[in-house]
């Protein structure tokens, strides 16, 4: 248990942070599982949306320090190539 004034705020502050982050690791799961169905649903046009979705929420996952820069790039590329493949 925190004791000293310093560690009950970042007791606090770290409580504020974790709910940030799970919210951003949530939001970019759901991104990523939707564009993983549309590909499987072979829909094109819903795919580009949900991709850009995909994109924005790895970038900002990787900006916080959710995720770590190298793994949302891998996993751009990984839906990016899934999407090219459905769109030919």
């Amino acid at each position: 248990m925190a004791i000293t004034k310093n560690a009950k705020k970042a007791l606090r502050v770290s409580e504020r942070k974790a709910v940030v982050n799970d919210r951003r690791r949530r939001t970019l799961k759901e991104a990523v599982k939707t564009v993983r169905k549309d590909v499987l649903d072979k829909d094109a046009k819903a795919t580009k949306v949900d991709l850009a979705l995909a994109f924005k929420a790895l970038d900002k996952a990787a900006k916080g320090g959710v995720i770590k820069k190298g793994t949302a790039n891998r996993k751009k590329a990984r839906l990016a190539k899934a999407v090219a493949k459905i769109s030919k």
